[in-house]
């Protein structure tokens, strides 16, 4: 499994804009095949940070994921919506267990 989790920014007067295409992009993400979870969520002290957590069965999964229609879509969104400052780090994990 693959452990996604990092940051994006954008101003933090954008975020209502920026929600709806959030929101299609999340959706679309939790359906793909391999995705075993998915969010976004803003920083409570950050309004413009947006930290972003994805699960994925394999590096494959991952792959399709990045090359399909909704990322692509996405990403052509972000100058409009003034995203930056991206910064996602992936991690081979194990299985879960309680902590």
């Amino acid at each position: 499994m693959l452990l996604i989790v990092g940051t994006i920014r954008l101003p933090a007067d954008g975020l209502a804009a920026a929600l709806p295409a959030m929101r299609a992009m999340v959706q679309a993400s939790r359906a793909e095949p391999g995705c075993i979870e998915y969010a976004d969520a803003q920083d409570v002290l950050d309004a413009g940070l947006i930290h972003v957590h994805e699960l994925w069965r394999s590096q494959d999964d991952l792959d399709r994921h990045f090359a399909s229609a909704h990322i692509a879509q996405w990403r052509a969104l972000w100058p409009a919506l003034g995203i930056g400052g991206r910064d996602l780090r992936a991690y081979a994990v194990g299985a879960p267990r309680p902590v």
